[in-house]
């Protein structure tokens, strides 16, 4: 993509002003693809014409919505219905939906083009696709939502969809170094999203600037995300510096990139405070390992018990050992969950958000998998906003992102903290 719309917002207002086309941009996307992509292998589906005609379609309609003929990619747990679907199983190889999902249907109201499908982990867990890091290729780009992050990072496409269940939007968008958006549990629909946990996957949305994802966000939330964080997007946030009860998986360079951090924002005039979580939050990993697994032992019931051989080994495990887990044991994870949210107010009465590790370090190599959420599963769980800040590098030239966290429903304030971290990160 010309450097010139480097962002989704800048090439919304050139092709306002008329000079530049829908047309153009995606042509210019699909160039980048055409080049990358046998390195990246970030999609599961692109159809080059079809990707055309609805751009054209965009730039003769008297329709203006707020993505008039921006390109999307959509990750490839989300049903379309004029593309195949396939949740990154064998078992729907060539499945086609009869609808789209609603993010999806939601996008092409508000005038998006979207793209095609991008590559996910077999149904949004672990086993990983074929895509591969852009920054360097013998590395992961993160799981579940590769393909998304790595067409985002990769300039294929300035916008994607994601989702994330333990930590499948923040902990690649780090790898990747782009923004990955997480918003608040049940901000954004998920109807037509194939689930793994109904009460923790959470959809979100992939750009390189926090001001484009809350763009996308503000479009499938019906709330206007950008221009309600606007205002105070320019004034120095009360940060908590939280490095959480997991500190000891952060190795040296998210050590490094937090430290850093702090550094600059405290510099450019932001108030940190070092912020210990309350002790009944040590138990909130556990707590979400055991609700995400007992309830994908049922939402995965049916591709189980008759397509087991094409599910992978290590998922096949997890879901037969996962019915050990009792009810009793998922009632008490889900009251620890309950206990911990209610002390949220108590953990953000003093600031306007918290800065804390997105991932353990930068993106480790393929064969040793898509990476660590011990950062991000505590924030699912809770439900609350979560903004992945690029910037920042680590001793081998790859991406370590910071996470802000903020209040659960305060999206547009924690997205406003996130645009004034990236300003002053990229400032330096």
């Amino acid at each position: 993509m010309s450097a010139s719309y480097d962002s989704a917002l800048a090439a919304r207002a050139a092709m306002q002003a008329g000079t530049l086309t829908s047309e153009a941009l995606v042509l210019t996307c699909l160039e980048r693809v055409e080049a990358r992509e046998p390195a990246v292998g970030a999609w599961s589906h692109l159809d080059r014409e079809a990707a055309l005609a609805a751009a054209r379609a965009c730039d003769v309609s008297t329709q203006r919505g707020p993505l008039a003929g921006l390109p999307v990619a959509i990750k490839d747990i989300f049903d379309t219905a004029d593309m195949p679907t396939t949740y990154g199983s064998a078992i729907y190889a060539g499945h086609r939906p009869q609808a789209d999902a609603a993010v999806v249907a939601l996008i092409r109201r508000a005038g998006g083009v979207v793209m095609g499908k991008t590559v996910t982990t077999e149904f949004a867990m672990f086993t990983p696709g074929k895509t591969s890091n852009p920054h360097d290729t013998n590395h992961t780009p993160g799981g579940s939502s590769s393909g998304s992050a790595a067409a985002v990072a990769d300039r294929m496409v300035p916008l994607a969809l994601g989702t994330q269940t333990a930590g499948s939007i923040i902990r690649p968008a780090s790898f990747c170094g782009v923004v990955g958006y997480k918003p608040s549990f049940d901000w954004l629909c998920p109807a037509g999203m194939k689930h793994v946990a109904w009460t923790l996957d959470t959809v979100g949305v992939f750009a390189r600037c926090v001001r484009d994802a809350a763009l996308l966000g503000g479009v499938l939330s019906g709330y206007p995300l950008n221009e309600a964080h606007n205002d105070s997007a320019s004034r120095a946030p009360r940060f908590g510096l939280c490095r959480t009860p997991e500190w000891a998986a952060a190795d040296a360079d998210t050590q490094a990139a937090l430290a850093e951090t702090e550094r600059r924002a405290l510099k450019a005039g932001a108030t940190i405070t070092p912020l210990t979580l309350p002790k009944a939050f040590n138990a909130l990993l556990d707590a979400q390992r055991t609700v995400m697994i007992y309830e994908a032992v049922r939402t995965l019931a049916f591709e189980l018990d008759n397509a087991s051989d094409l599910i992978s080994d290590k998922l096949k495990t997890m879901l037969v050992n996962g019915r050990d887990i009792s009810a009793r044991d998922y009632v008490a994870a889900q009251r620890t969950r309950r206990i911990c949210r209610a002390q949220l107010d108590t953990v953000f009465a003093d600031v306007d958000a918290l800065i804390a590790p997105s991932a353990t370090g930068e993106a480790p190599e393929k064969r040793e998998g898509t990476g660590n959420p011990v950062f991000n599963s505590i924030w699912t769980l809770l439900g609350t906003p979560c903004v992945n800040v690029p910037g920042l590098y680590g001793g081998r030239g790859l991406p370590v992102g910071v996470q802000v966290i903020g209040p659960v429903h305060a999206d547009a304030a924690t997205l406003a903290a996130a645009t004034w971290l990236q300003d002053v990160l990229q400032a330096n």
